[in-house]
């Protein structure tokens, strides 16, 4: 679906195009032309690659998408990767922004995003001074858009530890604590694979060899890098916190598992003096000088029940019950 074809000159919009016109627009020097797609049909991808002339490599992955974040250079263009993360309640949507770039053109397609673009073509027609460097400074534009997204996602993952990082010493919970925290895990390797492959590269872009196409705003991309670089950072932090939290968890699983091991072998303790005494007194063999004894019953009752009873206070007095 085409959300907006705009044609600009010296860094401000020209007019809406059809269509059908960008290859003349594209023809002009000092202009660029901006399209913006949704969910792109195939044939709707054959007809942009006729009007800007695109390598069929790069519109092949575009058409299959589920691609890996990364930028490759075709001749004096550029095709762009990147993945979108949504985080929607408890649930992460990934989506997918591929960025077609040329001297005088920029083609964003989107695929399985909710969030559009509208607000980065709003602050790019809101700063002339800055659109006027062409398809270069839009594909900044973008770029920002999408990695300044990621920020909300990593925080929400921290606040998220954190609260079960409180939760980790309370009785009862290790189970759904082990299960809440393979879920972050999951969630935060998402993200990670959005942002490490796209971090190495937009390392391309400032610095070394650069294409000519962003030769004149490699500041930008450099500031760009920077924030992925702290994402990642902030990724690294939480993926060691979480890989701690489990084995905390896992030791308190552990430490309650000896509790009942040793209730279990003090209360096995005390049932074994008294089948023992039992055991002794119930051989009834006729030379046991406490058969004929008229008090033999209750005095063994007595001693069996104060044996226990001594072993109960001792076991309790040492955390054992």
């Amino acid at each position: 679906m085409l959300i907006n074809c705009v044609a600009y000159q010296d860094g401000k919009k020209l007019t809406d195009i059809p269509i059908e016109d960008i290859s003349e627009y594209v023809k002009r020097p000092d202009c660029f032309v901006w399209v913006a797609l949704k969910d792109a049909e195939p044939a709707e991808l054959a007809q942009m690659q006729h009007e800007f002339g695109l390598h069929e490599l790069a519109v092949e992955d575009a058409r299959s998408g589920h691609q890996r974040p990364k930028i490759e250079e075709y001749g004096d263009s550029l095709f762009v990767v990147m993945h979108t993360v949504e985080l929607q309640g408890d649930q992460l949507h990934v989506g997918e922004l591929d960025v077609f770039v040329g001297e005088n053109y920029v083609l964003s397609a989107r695929k399985r995003s909710r969030q559009g673009f509208l607000d980065v073509r709003a602050r790019c027609e809101h700063e002339p001074h800055l659109l006027k460097q062409g398809a270069a400074f839009v594909l900044y534009a973008l770029l920002d858009a999408v990695v300044d997204r990621y920020f909300p996602v990593a925080d929400a993952f921290e606040s998220e530890l954190e609260t079960i990082e409180e939760q980790i010493f309370t009785k009862g919970s290790q189970r759904a604590n082990i299960q809440r925290l393979y879920q972050l895990k999951r969630k935060v390797m998402v993200l990670s694979h959005a942002v490490a492959p796209l971090m190495e590269a937009i390392a391309k872009l400032h610095g070394g060899r650069v294409p000519s196409i962003c030769v004149n705003t490699q500041e930008y991309f450099r500031d760009v890098y920077d924030h992925l670089y702290r994402i990642n950072t902030s990724i690294t932090t939480i993926r060691d916190t979480i890989s701690t939290a489990i084995q905390v968890n896992l030791s308190m699983v552990t430490i309650d598992e000896s509790e009942v091991n040793k209730r279990l072998a003090a209360w096995a303790a005390i049932f074994a003096v008294a089948t023992a005494f039992a055991g002794i007194w119930g051989m009834n063999f006729k030379a046991m000088p406490e058969l004929e004894w008229h008090y033999g019953y209750p005095v063994a009752l007595v001693i069996m029940g104060s044996v226990c009873c001594y072993l109960y206070y001792r076991f309790r007095r040492s955390g054992w019950l």
